[in-house]
Order: structure tokens, then C-alpha cells, then sequence
């Protein structure tokens, strides 16, 4: 339903599908993602493949940097830079596995490449949020700007001296990062006192970048899209510049990030590319559907349907096929199990409501109507029940 749903939203915003392969040369993450960044020095991956050379390959642990390669050996670079792509499939993260995180999970992203202009990293921002209304999900948006290659030295040369001054207070993971990556110390999840009380990049800006800064926060509440400025908001790799944001669903508890992204206008080149402006993002669908279930829970589409007796399931599998076009999530239950063991499965599974038809309801053209999550349960017509539970769904849905 969340791909379906993205994907119809991305053809409304012009952007096309690319594919790209699971598995890429290490060396492709190790120039994009940084040689310190999580990514590289703990998640990846990596094995060497058997040909002459002893080539390092990775299951991919991100989309960006695969979509840029093959942005910039399809020539499009110099023959025709703007381009907007949309991409989906699985991630690999040598992670922990725990709720809502995976070590094969998957995305759905964005990569916007020959744009500069606020207008776009707007864009991309309203993209996800539309996304979310479509599918009636309850998110927050927290935005930041980390400054270009002219102001954004200033701001890095800040943050490693206060990291010097309070080296003693600092985790070991931010003992490792701090020479290489001092913006890593404003996304610790162990020094928090010490990040909220660390120089914040606005106040680094320069001129240029404080303005297409406040040019994308008046485009966002144009769009009606609302937001706030989060200045810890530094994002987990290296090349991001200037706009970066961050989506959460607060359902969700502790690990509550569904999607994010950013500009990241130096790529391209890095990746031995033309110097092209580029901004994009991903949403984590795992987590996104995990969220989806924790604020919908017996969703108003889902439907159970319970059959009590031979004639019954034939006339049940008649109405799931019914119901299914309207449309709604049915499942026809197993008529092996008793009634209390079907409406203990209907729940299991979510459902929101549960039809129940037995012999008797048959003979008379009725059945029985149960809402799961109110305990509620009244007869309707035979004839009637795709009506009437459209109905209960535009109820819900106000």
C-alpha cells in the first residue's frame, strides 16, 4: 500500500522510476558516505568477489549514491543534468536487530539532481508530507541549514573546539569522530546536554545561505506545511550542504525517525561527475508501516471474514471477492477453526471489522457485523454489507 501510494504521488510530481543494482563497489560508499561515517566504519556489507582484481563489493546501505553513479555514467551530468528519479527496494545494515530496525529494510527515495534553488529542497519536503496525508499519518517535520563550502569551515572549526574543551565528557564513539567528523557530536544520542549546548550552524551562516534558508522555511508555509528548525539536525553522512530535515512519527517511541534528507550539491562531482546541485530523501518503509499499524491499529479497510459451515463459505468467498473491489483488505478465515478461535485470528491480524456467517445468518440473507475495536456487533442485510461498511469507514476517516 505505501509503494502504490508513493509511487501514484511520484507520477503527480513528474518524477520518474530508476533501478539500481544491490550490489556496488565499497569504494562508491567510502567516497559519498565518508570514510567516518557509520555507514562505512560499522554497517557495510563487504566482501571480496573472486575475479582477477580482488574487487571489494557491498550490499547497497543506501540509494543515493548508487542513483548518482548511474546518473553520471549515463552522461547525464553534462548532456542533460536536471533529472528527478524515484527508487525502492531493500537496504543492507549491519545493524542490531530491534522494533522498527532491520538489517535488510527497505526504501522508498527521491534524487533531485541539476536544481539549486530553494524551491526544490521545498519541493522534496511537501513530497514526503503529502505522502503522509495521503496515508493519514500524523508526522513532524524538523528542518536545518549546515552552510556551504564558504561558511560552513567556520562552524566545523567551532564545534572541534568545543569538543576539545569538553573531551573528558564526550562518549567514545564521539572521542573516535571528533577529528574527522565534528558535526557527528550534534547527532549523539549519549551526549545530549552537550549537544544542545554546542554551537549551532545558523549562526555560521553566510549571507547566501541565510537566504535560501529563509526563501525554503516561506515556501513551506506556503505549501502548508508545518515545521520547526532544529539545529542538531546534521544527518548521519557527509555530503550533505545547506537544507537538511528529518520526518518523525512520535507513535513510534524512542526510534521514531520515518524519513530524511537533504542537499547534497558537491556529490556528483566527488563521484567524478560534472559539479552539479543535487538534494533528494529516503523514508524508511519498515518503520513508516510500522507506524501506519501503531496509529491505525484493526485498520477501517481491514476485514475479517468468518464462515460457519459449508454453504457459508461458499457464499463468504462471494462476498470477499465483493469487498475486495470497493476496495478493502479481506481475509477469508479458516472454517476448520471454531468462532472464538477466528475472532481471536481476526483481531491477531488487525483487522477492524470481522463478518460472521453461519448457517442460520445464511438462511435468512443476513450476517453479522462485529467492530473489533468497540466491542460492537449488530446484523445487516446480506446486500447490504459493502454499503454499510463504507459507510463505517467514512465515519472513521472524519
Amino acid at each position: 500500500m505505501i509503494e502504490n501510494c508513493a509511487r501514484q504521488l511520484m507520477a503527480r510530481y513528474a518524477v520518474r522510476e530508476i533501478r539500481i543494482p544491490l550490489l556496488e563497489r565499497v569504494e562508491l560508499y567510502q567516497r559519498s558516505s565518508g570514510e567516518t561515517s557509520d555507514v562505512v566504519t560499522k554497517q557495510m556489507y563487504a566482501f571480496t568477489d573472486r575475479d582477477e582484481g580482488q574487487t571489494v563489493l557491498a550490499l547497497r546501505p543506501e540509494g543515493t549514491p548508487g542513483v548518482v553513479r548511474a546518473y553520471v555514467e549515463a552522461g547525464l551530468d553534462k548532456r542533460d543534468p536536471e533529472q528527478r528519479f524515484f527508487y525502492g527496494g531493500p537496504m543492507f545494515r549491519r545493524e542490531r536487530p530491534q522494533k522498527g530496525r532491520y538489517r535488510q529494510f527497505y526504501q522508498f527515495g527521491v534524487e533531485i539532481f541539476g536544481r539549486a534553488d530553494p524551491a526544490c529542497d521545498a519541493e522534496l519536503i511537501t513530497m514526503v508530507d503529502d505522502l503522509c496525508r495521503e496515508l493519514k499519518l500524523a508526522v513532524d517535520f524538523e528542518i536545518n541549514s549546515l552552510g556551504c563550502q564558504e561558511c560552513r569551515p567556520a562552524f566545523r572549526a567551532a564545534l572541534l573546539a568545543y569538543g576539545r574543551e569538553h573531551w573528558a565528557h564526550l562518549c567514545h564513539d564521539c572521542h573516535e569522530r571528533l577529528e574527522h567528523n565534528p558535526l557527528r557530536l550534534l547527532d549523539c544520542k549519549i551526549d545530549v546536554e552537550l549537544a544542545a549546548a554546542a554551537p549551532k550552524s545558523l549562526d555560521f551562516l553566510c549571507p547566501q545561505c541565510r537566504h535560501h534558508f529563509d526563501l525554503v522555511q516561506q515556501l513551506l508555509a506556503a505549501a502548508g506545511v508545518a515545521y520547526k528548525v532544529n539545529p542538531r539536525i546534521v544527518r548521519g553522512l557527509d555530503y550533505y550542504v545547506r537544507t537538511t530535515f528529518e520526518v518523525y512519527c512520535q507513535a513510534l517511541g524512542a526510534q521514531n525517525a520515518i524519513a530524511a534528507g537533504g542537499r547534497y550539491d558537491g556529490l556528483v562531482a566527488t563521484l567524478g561527475g560534472a559539479s552539479v546541485p543535487a538534494s533528494g530523501f529516503a523514508i524508511g518503509v519498515d518503520r513508516l508501516a510500522l507506524a501506519l499499524e501503531l496509529v491505525a491499529p484493526g485498520s477501517a479497510r481491514r476485514v475479517a471474514l468468518i464462515a460457519l459451515g459449508e454453504q457459508a463459505v461458499v457464499r463468504a468467498a462471494e462476498l470477499a471477492r465483493q469487498l475486495r473491489q470497493y476496495p478493502f483488505e479481506v481475509e477469508l478465515l479458516s472454517p476448520e477453526r471454531s468462532l472464538k478461535a477466528q475472532l481471536k485470528r481476526a483481531n491477531h491480524l488487525g483487522s477492524r471489522y470481522a463478518v460472521i456467517l453461519g448457517e442460520d445468518e445464511l438462511a435468512r440473507g443476513r450476517a453479522q457485523l462485529r467492530d473489533l475495536e468497540r466491542s460492537l456487533q449488530h446484523e445487516v442485510a446480506l446486500e447490504d454489507l459493502a454499503q454499510t461498511l463504507c459507510a463505517q469507514r467514512r465515519e472513521d476517516a472524519i
